[in-house]
């Protein structure tokens, strides 16, 4: 008897091969129709994780309450105008660290994109303002005289060889400055023909 079940159980094995065989060779053209995703391949050069935030994520809470508080139109671009600046001073002192890893990268990054989400907002809303009954000639005086002193300096980045991998994004950055500009005249044309306008 146990002869015939060691018979029986060699039986079963030979029996089971092809099978086997079957479902390997399923698999493999299984695998050849339906190949597995590649993953995406990483850029040294990419923006860093920073990219993925929100807009308003350049400003910090106490600006943000900043201009949360502010009463007027002009007195939000001010505020955002002083931000840019103080962007540009912090880029400033950046290179004149050392050490440039990694990490001295996306903080470089993180700064000039707040510089031209700043200078974004402020002619955005200093555009917005003239639907508004209210004086925006302050307003308009000081992004014209911010912008005067911004260009020349976002250039002088832009040609720095330390910023080579960030030219994208001070390319932006001037772009943002001029077009700023061009709304700071637009609202000086459309106050020249309306008379001032003043808070009640």
């Amino acid at each position: 008897m146990r002869i015939a079940g060691k018979e029986t159980r060699e039986g079963n094995a030979g029996m089971s091969s092809p099978i086997s065989a079957a479902m390997k060779a399923g698999a493999m053209c299984l695998a050849l129709l339906f190949p597995a995703p590649t993953p995406p391949r990483t850029n040294a050069t990419v923006a860093p994780a920073a990219a993925q935030k929100s807009k308003k994520d350049y400003l910090s809470p106490l600006e943000a309450d900043q201009i949360r508080d502010a009463e007027t139109v002009s007195e939000r671009v001010k505020l955002f105008l002083g931000f840019a600046a103080d962007r540009l001073k912090k880029i400033d002192y950046e290179l004149q660290q050392k050490e440039k890893d990694r990490r001295w990268f996306d903080r470089v990054w993180g700064l000039v994109n707040a510089y031209t989400g700043c200078v974004d907002d402020a002619a955005d809303i200093l555009e917005a303002g003239l639907e508004k009954q209210e004086n925006l000639r302050p307003g308009m005086k000081e992004l014209q005289k911010r912008t005067a002193e911004f260009l020349p300096k976002v250039r002088e980045l832009r040609n720095n060889p330390d910023l080579a991998k960030l030219k994208s994004d001070l390319d932006d950055a001037i772009e943002a400055t001029k077009a700023a500009t061009e709304t700071a005249q637009k609202v000086a044309k459309e106050l020249s023909s309306a008379p001032e306008r003043r808070r009640p």
